[in-house]
């Protein structure tokens, strides 16, 4: 990671203070890639150094990986209709809900969602559980 405090200047941000670099390299089924990350931050040098910023990158990877991509893959919240109103509200506090039930219960997150579609006696039972 590389990190720069020259360039901000000429962004017209109000407020950023770094500009941050990240170069990933990895392998993936025998192929290396190389991918370049640029961020920008308010976090001042004195706030946040190189390693600082970098920590805090992976943390909101980290969230991004374990919670959004369930809800957008297995849950699959990118494809919802639901646009207005509160219904997406009401949505993601539904789907939030079902990860919270399942969490502790065996096998993919994925089987679990298709069981409980198929016998909602079993989903209303696990709410119950959960709930009362």
């Amino acid at each position: 990671m590389s990190v720069s405090r020259e360039c901000v200047a000429h962004l017209g941000w109000p407020g950023a203070a770094q500009i941050c670099r990240i170069e990933r390299i990895r392998e993936t089924k025998g192929r290396m890639s190389r991918e370049i990350a640029y961020a920008v931050t308010s976090l001042t040098p004195e706030q946040a150094d190189p390693d600082a910023l970098l920590a805090l990158w992976r943390d909101h990877w980290l969230i991004e990986n374990r919670l959004h991509w369930r809800r957008d893959v297995i849950l699959r919240e990118d494809d919802s209709r639901i646009r207005t109103g509160a219904g997406p509200q009401a949505m993601a506090a539904l789907r939030n809900a079902m990860l919270h039930l399942v969490k502790d219960a065996p096998g993919p997150l994925r089987a679990i969602r298709e069981a409980l579609a198929e016998n909602r006696h079993h989903a209303i039972k696990a709410a119950q559980r959960g709930f009362l």
